[in-house]
């Protein structure tokens, strides 16, 4: 019995080792790399990075699945909220190019098919989810594209001039049209096409399990709507609300509040001013503090260098900001408020994308991504750099060069970030009233600041520096 069980064994021990090296090693499946998905929250918000896609462009196939592929890119970049920009299909009556205009919606509830499909889009939405990221649609509220439906069957859901006909939209402070000829305006009060809308919002947030809206043209739109249709949103489950508009715009005060945020269009007009030496650090700094008397601690701005309006009709980053684009992109991170990142931006996009026709730019990694992929995790992990309600205290440091050096300090629960930027085109040689040990981000470095130090800066060169 024994030289029985000596055989047995010995024909295992040489049963194995006449296997490869591989099959005998036992198989080890990777660990995906999925975050248990948590339903969108003003703490997630107010450390996030926002994302907008134009899927039409973003890839050569320019579809929903190509830009899935790239979603663990964008997570690397610290990017939480993803916007894609309208996905219902275009109208082709009245069409503006050959492909049309993104904001000619001609179907609320139908995704447009040259991205894709409803399925193709619904995985998009979850393959975010699983990487701890959210997505919300472009909506476009104000008007639709020619081929709605709506036009044959509820002429009343449109405005009309005095002939009866339908009209494209007006500019309220001139009386004149905007030039939007491809798009139809809707008529607000009409309470059956209201109620229609709100549908189409709703079926969005139950059909795919998106996470909110970006509202185009948002102050187009009677507040009462937002109300009602707000309401009803997140009685389906927590929502988070862009609104294109800003304080500045008169009235819209009201408005602002009833979105978790909204855009910073003076400050990034400004900002584009500094960059060409037509306004200085001073008027930057006096901004942002202007800025965050009106809105208070519960609205969001966003901060943005481009966004798809910018970059096609306005200019590149490279045409807007120069040697200034990085600087004024760790601003945006780390003054109060949301950076925005436009598709293409963190790949050093030097093109003005075709609005109404494909387009595609290359994926050529370089620095902006690297700064950019630093900064995300800044603003992911550092409270100090909070924004909305939970925001980290916001302080401006005072200089000997306060026109051409911007300084500030933001701090909360013992998280202290103290950033200085030369926001000019000249070397900066000051001082500055201030005592502290840090770190610097990108290398982690300990850089003492001094009140008895002089600072010297390189144009537009900028310190992010981390309290030890």
């Amino acid at each position: 019995m024994k030289l029985v069980r000596i055989l047995i064994l010995s024909l295992l021990i040489w049963s194995c080792q006449d296997q490869p090296e591989e099959a005998r090693k036992p198989e080890v499946k990777p660990t995906p790399e999925v975050t248990p998905f948590k339903p969108i929250s003003v703490e997630l918000v107010s450390k996030a990075v926002l994302y907008e896609a134009n899927i039409r462009q973003y890839s050569n196939e320019g579809s929903f699945n190509a830009f899935t592929e790239d979603l663990a890119v964008l997570k690397k970049m610290g990017v939480k909220i993803i916007w894609l920009m309208p996905i219902n299909p275009i109208s082709t009556t009245k069409s503006k190019g050959p492909l049309g205009s993104y904001y000619a919606v001609s179907d609320y509830t139908k995704v447009n098919p040259e991205f894709g499909t409803l399925d193709d889009f619904k995985a998009l939405v979850n393959k975010a989810h699983e990487l701890g990221m959210y997505v919300i649609l472009d909506w476009v509220p104000g008007h639709t594209g020619w081929d709605h439906a709506w036009i044959k069957e509820h002429s009343d859901f449109y405005l009309k001039n005095r002939r009866g006909e339908i009209i494209d939209p007006i500019d309220f402070r001139t009386g004149k049209s905007f030039g939007w000829t491809d798009v139809a305006d809707l008529n607000y009060n009409d309470m059956e096409m209201r109620e229609a809308m709100r549908q189409a919002m709703i079926y969005w947030v139950e059909e795919a399990n998106i996470d909110g809206y970006r509202v185009d043209q948002a102050y187009a739109v009677p507040q009462e709507f937002y109300d009602k249709t707000f309401e009803a949103l997140k009685a389906i489950k927590p929502v988070f609300l862009l609104a294109e508009t800003d304080i500045y715009h008169p009235g819209e005060l009201g408005l602002v509040s009833k979105f978790d945020a909204s855009y910073d269009w003076p400050g990034h007009h400004l900002s584009k001013e500094v960059a060409q030496s037509k306004s200085n650090a001073m008027d930057y700094s006096r901004h942002i503090d202007r800025t965050l008397r009106r809105y208070g601690t519960e609205n969001i701005v966003v901060n943005f260098v481009s966004n798809h309006d910018e970059n096609s009709w306005n200019g590149t980053v490279e045409e807007s900001y120069g040697k200034a684009a990085h600087a004024f992109m760790a601003m945006n991170y780390t003054t109060p408020g949301m950076p925005l990142i436009y598709s293409g931006q963190e790949y050093d996009l030097n093109k003005r994308l075709r609005f109404f026709e494909k387009d595609s730019f290359p994926k050529t990694k370089g620095k902006t991504m690297q700064l950019l992929t630093q900064l995300g995790a800044l603003k992911n992990n550092h409270p100090a750099l909070e924004s909305g309600a939970a925001a980290g205290s916001f302080q401006r440091l005072p200089t000997s060069k306060d026109y051409q050096v911007f300084a500030f300090e933001r701090g909360k629960e013992g998280d202290t970030l103290v950033v200085m930027a030369n926001l000019s085109k000249e070397y900066a040689q000051f001082t500055m009233p201030y005592d502290g040990v840090f770190k610097r981000y990108q290398d982690f470095k300990t850089k003492k600041l001094s009140s008895s130090y002089q600072y010297d800066m390189k144009p537009w060169e900028f310190w992010i520096l981390i309290k030890e």
